[in-house]
């Protein structure tokens, strides 16, 4: 079976247990903070481990997650270790919050600027994409600032990509002026 499936399993069991006793936002914080937490080199290379053993990973994962996390998310990741799937846990972390998200009707809009906006400028932005009709309800706006770009600025919504920024401007008019 494909990663993507088994990831795509566990998290929707994960969600569907979530919201029948009313935590899904409590997991939802849960394993965002795991996903953070799994990016560590450390954390990445002992979930993929074949030299440690299960008893010393739950062991790691006892001291590292029982205390902060509720009892059903570190139940969870206790059963993903005692199945011998923790390799999948980033995967499973991932398609949970894309799931949330899909739940929740958030959008996750990329926007690359050139030079930091302000925060009206940002709410402006935010209203046009609204408006647009190319979103769910609510955004999730990551922002990043590039001066490569010069001016203007790029947006990613979903597989779309709307690129207004002076860099990409500048290579077309050099492809028509060298055609």
């Amino acid at each position: 079976m494909s990663s993507a499936r088994i990831a795509g399993r566990y998290a929707k069991s994960l969600i569907e247990l979530a919201q029948e006793e009313g935590k899904l936002e409590r997991i939802f914080e849960d394993i965002q903070h795991f996903k953070s937490a799994s990016e560590l080199r450390d954390l990445a290379l002992l979930l993929k481990s074949p030299i440690v053993g299960p008893e010393k990973k739950r062991s790691i994962f006892k001291a590292l997650f029982q205390d902060i996390y509720d009892p059903m998310s570190f139940s969870f990741l206790e059963i993903i270790l005692r199945k011998g799937r923790e390799m999948y846990l980033p995967e499973i972390a991932d398609e949970f919050v894309e799931q949330y998200k899909v739940i929740n009707q958030i959008s996750t809009v990329r926007l690359i600027t050139a030079a930091e906006l302000t925060p009206t400028q940002l709410e402006a932005l935010k209203n046009k994409i609204k408006q647009s009709g190319l979103i769910l309800d609510n955004i999730e706006l990551i922002t990043k600032v590039d001066p490569n770009i010069i001016g203007g600025f790029v947006i990613e919504i979903g597989d779309k990509l709307y690129d207004a920024s002076v860099i990409h401007k500048l290579e077309e008019m050099r492809k028509a002026f060298a055609s």
